[in-house]
């Protein structure tokens, strides 16, 4: 029956969720910053079926000539996206679906966290408040932002996992901390990079108690599931770390993405005007960058709740005070009176936007808003009241739907399939211009649509006469017949994983951003280019790989104890 019962809230939350994802659920697709998402989803499920794994390389963007995309782009969401298009669906369905799954997970991820501090009905309202915090919806229906709004519904599977670690101490819990975290990295590192110092802290105040109440063992899991999560993500993070100098992503430090024209002005997190342009300098943006008024009002409430319970239910009130903590330094961050800290470490720099806190100051505020509820529920009048539990449970709830469910509406419904996403036009120019840093540095750019390739081997010398050209994501051939010997060229953008092949025999070939040249004999041959991972992916690789296996042996060991 209690089962049951918690089933019945999990089931609420999803419900209520409905309005957040209610866009996705008509015909078309809106307009949004970041317009690349149908394409990604698209190329990651060709990927995929071209039996590359993990995915690196994508064949049609970067104007035709390819790039290694999901090496630095967080893949996770679009490894979720790519799975219906293998099913069968098309890419524009798949955006749509991965965008509801990042969305909905967001409120059940809250709702767990909340509940293990607050219990059901008050993770609700938890739940409800991140769901619909205005920052979510620009993320979301503004910016287009998918790996930040996966990093947003995953923040707090980690602090579950963590927490449930700590009070229960059973293994699963340890999974969940692992896998949520190393998720996290795979979506949007910058998240990850923005939320490791919170988390660090966190583990410092559980090795508080973890001293107070001899749980020092949950303590040292913890720091060791933090660098397992590391290692089950490093097929991604190390080649994003140590690669980035064979492509141009530095042009994303600096210009219209410097941190110093970005910070919020104090009152715009009170008030700001909705819209769907962009980051400006100054006060007056084209999106908003509110808290959300709701939000404000619990802080402010937790601010004597602390006071009550610091005397009464410590543990409470030091978890209600570090998320105070944790949401006031957010706030700082974002503000320009912390420039001289954004100064201090260049590595933050990639953040781009000071704004980008506003995710934690969300996540936090609506955390601590539980422990509000929760207080009114325990008082002796109200939890011997059920009908006036309902009424304060759902009047909250109405008050949160008619504020924020306005905001979670697109510019827009534009009258477009999946094949206005798709078609090679799409892909190869307008979607490639969107998003080039990928690209050498040297790569030299097409200046009108008619300039990108549509194949990718030609000739350069000689009397070769190539066909049956195929491309895959991890390899492109051709066949040739010449008279004499040749040399033949290949579109696809420089990067050192790349190696060429005659007939099956390694033969060299030189190479720049635009592509690569080989000299070939005459006769009919078969010339290939085939995706070698790199010593530093491959490395990659097997760290990931030892990683997972030391997780199962976890799993499995446990579960023969029967203490999973």
């Amino acid at each position: 029956m209690r089962k049951g019962f918690s089933s019945l809230w999990f089931f609420i939350v999803v419900a209520v969720s409905y309005w957040a994802v209610a866009p996705l659920l008509v015909p078309g697709f809106f307009p949004m910053h970041d317009a690349t998402q149908v394409a990604r989803v698209y190329e990651m499920a060709r990927g995929l079926l071209d039996g590359m794994f993990p995915v690196r390389w994508v064949v049609d963007l970067g104007y035709g000539y390819g790039y290694p995309i999901f090496s630095f782009y967080g893949p996770f969401a679009y490894y979720i996206g790519a799975i219906p298009v293998i099913l069968g669906t098309n890419a524009l369905v798949a955006t749509k679906i991965m965008f509801g799954v990042g969305i909905i997970l967001s409120g059940i991820g809250m709702f767990y966290l909340a509940r293990t501090f607050w219990g059901n009905a008050a993770a609700v309202v938890s739940s409800l408040l991140y769901i619909y915090a205005p920052y979510h919806a620009v993320t979301v229906y503004v910016r287009g932002a998918v790996g930040e709004f996966f990093g947003y519904a995953l923040l707090p599977f980690v602090f579950y996992g963590a927490i449930k670690m700590y009070k229960v101490g059973a293994f699963r819990y340890f999974v969940v901390f692992v896998l949520s975290y190393a998720a996290l990295i795979l979506s949007h590192n910058l998240t990850a990079l923005m939320i490791t110092p919170y988390l660090l802290f966190s583990l410092v105040v559980l090795a508080f108690f973890s001293l107070k109440e001899k749980k020092v063992k949950s303590f040292y899991f913890l720091l060791f599931g933090l660098l397992l999560g590391l290692g089950v993500s490093a097929f991604y993070w190390l080649p994003a770390f140590l690669e980035m100098q064979y492509t141009n992503v530095f042009s994303q430090v600096g210009g219209g993405a410097n941190f110093r024209d970005h910070f919020v002005c104090l009152a715009q997190l009170w008030s700001s005007q909705w819209g769907f342009a962009g980051s400006a300098r100054g006060c007056i943006d084209g999106l908003s960058f509110q808290i959300g008024k709701l939000h404000i009002l619990f802080v402010f409430l937790t601010i004597p709740l602390f006071v009550i319970l610091f005397g009464t239910q410590k543990e409470r009130a030091f978890v209600l005070g570090t998320g105070m903590v944790f949401f006031l330094l957010s706030i700082f961050l974002l503000l320009p009176y912390s420039r001289f800290l954004w100064e201090l470490a260049p590595q933050i720099w990639f953040i781009q936007y000071p704004w980008r806190f506003l995710m934690f100051v969300s996540f936090f505020s609506s955390f601590i808003a539980g422990g509000v509820i929760w207080y009114i529920f325990t008082r002796e009048a109200v939890w011997n009241n059920r009908v006036f539990r309902v009424c304060v449970l759902g009047s909250v709830s109405v008050v949160i739907l008619l504020l924020y469910t306005k905001l979670f509406i697109p510019q827009a419904i534009l009258n477009k399939s999946s094949n206005d996403y798709t078609n090679i036009n799409e892909l190869r120019w307008k979607t490639s211009k969107i998003s080039d840093e990928y690209l050498p540095t040297d790569f030299s750019k097409p200046y009108a649509e008619n300039e990108f390739p549509l194949n990718t081997f030609y000739v350069l010398s000689g009397d070769a006469k190539p066909f049956n050209e195929m491309t895959k994501a991890q390899e492109y051939s051709v066949e040739y017949r010449s008279f004499f010997p040749s040399t033949i060229g290949a579109r696809i953008a420089h990067f050192p994983a790349w190696v060429a092949y005659l007939d099956d025999n390694l033969i060299p070939y030189e190479g720049e951003g635009n592509g690569y040249s080989v000299e070939v004999p005459s006769g009919r041959h078969q010339l290939k280019f085939s995706y070698h991972n790199t010593p530093i992916e491959e490395a990659s690789n097997i760290l990931s790989v030892i990683s997972i296996l030391i997780l199962l042996t976890g799993i499995i060991l446990t579960e023969r104890k029967g203490q999973l």
